[in-house]
């Protein structure tokens, strides 16, 4: 069901389109549509080749991560295709050398690294209730920490606010012991936006999920991106 919300509705169904084959979409595709439909991603290259990754390197002005691109891999971490806080151009050309040679994959994702919470904003089209919205603590601890909260899409600012004030962990978004909250009107806007786009794409979708989104005081980024078809 298309509901108009993405200006850019029909270019993120080109992206589908093209992907069905595979029945899930590469993390760079991903993030296009995240892009499209109006979310921050980090700034990357995709590429095979050593001397790109070396210059964006330079100029990133910090360290990057490294990701193995390939229809082969659909969850990274058990393939250990991901590699971050990467900040030297030793530690760069081994790792490109090492996720090149990965089953599948044809070129590597290395991108800028932001700091702050991880969160994870995810998605599932509910047999009896439709497009759901899960949102709550993310990273690698999502699965041992298991604090989240669902809600039915399309979301409105007020029902974020229901979801962050029901997170166990909640305290880590607005500041704990000294430490800088997130933008709390940022953060509300990457949710409230991701779920119109969930409902634009619900007959496509089979899951989507953004682990992590990185949030700081400026910015809510999706450093990562999987959308099973």
């Amino acid at each position: 069901m298309l509901t108009n919300n993405i200006k850019n509705i029909n270019d993120i169904k080109s992206i589908i389109e093209r992907s069905k084959a595979a029945g899930w979409i590469l993390e760079p595709d991903a993030k296009k549509i995240m892009q499209l439909a109006g979310l921050d991603i980090p700034d990357f290259v995709l590429t095979d080749s050593l001397k790109e990754a070396e210059s964006f390197l330079k100029s990133s002005g910090g360290a990057v991560a490294a990701k193995a691109v390939s229809e082969k891999i659909l969850h990274k971490t058990e393939h250990k295709a991901v590699v971050t806080g990467i900040d030297s151009m030793e530690i760069l050309e081994k790792e490109m050398n090492r996720l090149l040679k990965l089953d599948g994959c044809e070129a590597v994702l290395v991108e800028e690294m932001v700091y702050g919470p991880e969160l994870i904003v995810g998605a599932k089209v509910d047999f009896q209730f439709g497009p759901v919205v899960v949102f709550g603590l993310g990273g690698t601890s999502v699965e041992i920490y298991n604090d989240t909260a669902i809600r039915m899409a399309p979301l409105k600012p007020d029902d974020v606010r229901s979801m962050i004030d029901s997170l166990k962990a909640k305290a880590l978004l607005f500041g704990y012991r000294g430490q800088q909250g997130v933008n709390m009107d940022t953060l509300i806007h990457t949710l409230v936006t991701f779920s119109h786009l969930i409902m634009d794409i619900e007959d496509s979708m089979e899951s989507v999920d953004l682990n992590p989104v990185i949030c700081t005081k400026e910015r809510c980024v999706v450093a990562d991106a999987r959308i099973v078809l």
